[in-house]
């Protein structure tokens, strides 16, 4: 694999966004959604062959202008991070596909600013330096605040403005987590930072512990850990459908952060423990706040945000388990609560356009035009979800009860099939109101077009599909969790066999004597 291809997941969205901001006021609508849905195919390709040669198990570096880590700009190729690449892309094309259906022209420059979006998660995704992670979260949030304020409206507005309000003050949390681990360490490549906190003497232990805390905390907030997330319900609801569904992996991001932090650099260290313990509790309690929330919903936009929120709770109360089995269940269950929890977001678009001003509130309205297809959709969606057998959703969550081990079954049981039924209850609810309680007349609007349904059905598509390569997606999951418990691997492949001489060129850099 030429070690440019790496870098094509961030250069690839960052060119099409360019062309598309600078062209969007001289080519037509049309143009426009071909240049998108063509640039977002391309992405999916080549993030499928980074996925490809990351099953080797071999890993990848690309550094930029050819500054060596632990000094330069290092993008970052494991396992990991290239399922994580995947399911952005695949995610995406079903996002854009159904914005080409009138989404994307209710404001200015959707597509433009959707590349951007791609851009950052891509990036936050493959670098390995922590900064660079603080780089590529301003410009995937910059981006979603476009999207969400895409269409106005107050609603939006509202939403908008309390989801810029938490991220800035998360964004400032960020730079002094960075300050402080920087002033203890004198690094910010991960590798390297990793290097020192397991040298770190007794005396700068607990200022890293504090800046590792403190950093989880700012990823707690982006993956709306509790209590930390009560800006999602409201600001999913509020997004236009394909930005909430792309927003799916938002959580993903500060997911993927903590595991990423978690077992490279304070692996073995004295922040581990308290780590582990605020990702336990804080994961058992967003499960239990969650499941309320989802039976307390009355719009079925609010409902999904809740079930994107249990999902949140499931995944980080795996992380914190620290160990192979679990590590392999969250990551066998993620792509499939991703996936169809976006996929929900543009049918309950569809739902709402064909109830006229009863939209998806869970209240009696017009029958609905093609109620056959959307109760279809709508069914397959609500099984997945809920993760009832045999779709993927259920084998992940086996997988991780079977994983959990001692008392904390005591908690992790209980709570998770209670979440469980919670949603299925909740969903029952909102079908029954939806596909039959509602039957004051038709609705001769609003029809599924093929774009929208394109989008759905290229989202949902995967349920089965897990299912059918459960195998493979067991045996890939298995082996990433297995590449994530050995660090040093990373560590040795990355920065090599020198530390003292590493260690004497940046202290002759910041003008020290060795």
């Amino acid at each position: 694999m030429s070690q440019h291809l790496l870098a094509l997941p961030i250069v690839l969205p960052m060119f099409a966004a360019l062309v598309l901001l600078l062209l969007s006021n001289r080519i037509s609508e049309q143009r426009q959604r071909l240049l998108s849905v063509a640039f977002t195919a391309l992405l999916v390709l080549v993030n499928l062959v980074l996925l490809s040669h990351a099953s080797s198990g071999e890993l990848a570096f690309y550094a930029l202008g050819n500054w060596q880590a632990p000094f330069g700009i290092i993008l970052m190729l494991d396992r990991l991070s290239a399922l994580m690449l995947t399911i952005t892309a695949v995610l995406a094309m079903g996002c854009v596909i159904f914005a080409c259906a009138g989404d994307d022209q209710r404001g200015a420059y959707f597509h433009g600013v959707f590349q951007l979006q791609l851009m950052g998660l891509n990036g936050a995704f493959l670098t390995g330096d922590i900064f660079n992670l603080f780089v590529f979260f301003e410009i995937l949030l910059l981006a979603s605040y476009a999207l969400l304020m895409h269409g106005g409206g107050k609603a939006r507005v509202g939403a908008g403005l309390h989801y810029v309000i938490l991220n800035l003050a998360g964004s400032a949390l960020f730079l002094i987590s960075l300050g402080i681990l920087y002033g203890a360490t004198g690094t910010l490549n991960m590798a390297d930072m990793a290097r020192r906190v397991a040298s770190m003497p007794n005396d700068q232990a607990a200022l890293v512990t504090a800046g590792g805390l403190l950093l989880i905390v700012v990823f707690s907030l982006k993956a709306a850990l509790l209590p930390l997330y009560f800006w999602l319900p409201r600001t999913y609801a509020a997004a236009p459908a394909p930005v909430a569904a792309l927003f799916a992996i938002m959580t993903k991001v500060g997911l993927y952060a903590i595991l990423r932090v978690q077992t490279l650099i304070f692996a073995d260290s004295p922040a581990e423990d308290p780590i582990d313990a605020w990702l336990w509790w804080s994961g058992l309690a967003t499960l239990v706040l969650a499941a309320v929330g989802v039976l307390a919903a009355r719009d079925l936009r609010t409902l999904i945000a809740y079930l994107v929120l249990i999902s949140v709770g499931t995944l980080l109360a795996g992380t914190a388990l620290q160990s192979p089995a679990a590590n392999t269940a969250l990551l066998y269950y993620l792509p499939h609560t991703t996936l169809i929890c976006g996929s929900l977001f543009l049918i309950a678009e569809l739902i709402g356009q064909q109830r006229a001003k009863a939209g998806t509130r869970l209240v009696r309205a017009r029958r609905l035009y093609q109620r056959f297809l959307l109760g279809g959709l709508f069914l397959v969606a609500a099984v997945a979800v809920a993760g009832l057998p045999p779709l993927a959703g259920a084998l992940g969550k086996l997988m991780l009860m079977q994983a959990v081990e001692g008392n904390a079954r005591l908690w992790l049981w209980p709570l998770l099939l209670l979440a469980g039924l919670c949603a299925l209850v909740a969903l029952s609810r909102a079908g029954s109101v939806l596909f039959w309680a509602s039957y004051k007349g038709e609705v001769a609007t609003g029809r599924v077009t093929r774009a929208q349904l394109g989008g759905v059905l290229w989202l949902l598509a995967y349920a089965p599909l897990l299912v059918i390569f459960g195998g493979p997606m067991s045996e890939y999951t298995q082996a990433t969790a297995r590449q994530l418990a050995q660090p040093q691997a990373v560590i040795a492949e990355l920065l090599g066999d020198a530390p003292a001489a590493q260690a004497t060129q940046f202290q002759a850099i910041q003008g020290e004597s060795p």
